[in-house]
């Protein structure tokens, strides 16, 4: 269950947590709070599955990065294997398994293409991979999703 104090706090820290240097004890600030209380209440939050993360978004591409959303067709009995080679490439975002004949998909962001070639030919032979799609984004969208907690 969320505290109203705490609904307060995601409502916050989903789009300005400020760039200083103790940007908890900022918020805590705006909160009428102290910067422990507002630490403790992200802690117990992540802890209790409310928050997966709490980091900045970059435009790769901004930054040379070039990136791809790859389908991995694997054999079930190889999946938790190759789901963690897969998550062994500091690159992959993320990772999650799907339905159908290409069953786990990934999100690569590599500096170069070089690399992301060389990973991608690293995946695919990958002990019960069998086959591999390559679906670079055409166009970026960007979605902004924020959830207004009451």
């Amino acid at each position: 269950m969320l505290s109203d104090f705490d609904k307060r706090l995601l409502n916050t820290i989903q789009s300005d947590i400020p760039l200083v240097a103790r940007p908890f004890a900022a918020v805590a600030e705006r909160l009428g709070a102290d910067e422990a209380t507002v630490i403790g209440r992200l802690e117990h939050l992540r802890d209790n599955g409310f928050i997966r993360r709490i980091g900045p978004f970059f435009d790769s591409a901004r930054l040379g990065y070039v990136s791809t959303l790859v389908a991995l067709a694997v054999e079930p009995e190889a999946m938790a294997a190759v789901a963690a080679a897969v998550n062994a490439y500091p690159g992959v975002t993320h990772n999650y398994e799907r339905e159908g004949g290409y069953n786990l998909w990934f999100a690569l962001l590599t500096p170069d293409m070089a690399s992301q070639e060389g990973i991608l030919a690293a995946v695919a032979r990958l002990p019960g991979v069998s086959g591999l799609m390559n679906l670079p984004a055409t166009s970026k969208f960007k979605v902004n999703v924020r959830f207004t907690l009451e």
